[in-house]
């Protein structure tokens, strides 16, 4: 399988910060987070850009970025690393972004993983794992053995959804590649102690299994 950018994922919603939310990726990626989703889909095409551009110029080398939903987007801002919805045709996003492009998709169920996989995907987010208060709406949480069960298909799945340092351990151990966080990255006061935090459980977790990126 091909090797993700890092066992964390952050995910982008500047609705839960009351910073600007280059400050606050700022702050996080300079803690250690190597990857991030740029989800803010509400905004218009014109302000999209320009906001995706100034993120992907900030972090420069530091990490990777990945656009949600807009292969167009991703290509005019000089990314080839996106993150789709169930319904994309990952296969025509692969040839517009080539072969080398680091795609994923949202899952929400074991068949959604088992799809993403069938059509190419490099891996998935798999919500909500736990009940969460980023985005209550998104049914009752899948737990554990569903997200054994999607590790096991043999993609890599990034646990999202009520995901935090205190069960870290037992998304790791269940088979995850890695943890997405939204809530966590955005909402707190000190965002850097955040992901500190979130990282030192990640690794904790990995000494005490198999090494990210191995299955």
């Amino acid at each position: 399988m091909t090797l993700l950018p890092s066992p964390l994922l952050i995910v982008t919603n500047r609705h839960l910060t009351h910073r600007d939310l280059l400050d606050v990726i700022d702050e996080a990626v300079s803690a250690g987070a190597g990857w991030v989703w740029f989800r803010d889909k509400d905004l218009e095409r014109v302000e999209r850009f320009e906001l995706a551009r100034r993120i992907q110029k900030m972090i420069g080398k530091r990490a990777v970025l990945s656009i949600g939903a807009d292969v167009d987007l991703a290509r005019d801002v000089g990314v080839s690393s996106v993150h789709l919805p169930m319904s994309a045709d990952v296969k025509a996003v692969r040839a517009k972004l080539g072969a080398e492009a680091l795609i994923g998709v949202s899952a929400h169920s074991l068949a959604d993983v088992l799809a993403a996989k069938s059509l190419g995907a490099n891996y998935v987010t798999l919500s909500p794992i736990f009940a969460t208060q980023s985005k209550p709406g998104y049914g009752p949480e899948i737990g554990l053995s569903a997200l054994a069960a999607a590790a096991a298909l043999d993609i890599h799945v990034m646990a999202l959804g009520g995901v935090e340092p205190k069960n870290i351990l037992e998304v790791m151990s269940a088979g995850a590649s890695g943890v997405a966080l939204m809530g966590a990255a955005m909402r707190g006061a000190d965002v850097g102690a955040n992901i500190r935090t979130v990282l030192l459980a990640i690794h904790g977790a990995k000494r005490c299994g198999p090494s990210f990126g191995s299955r």
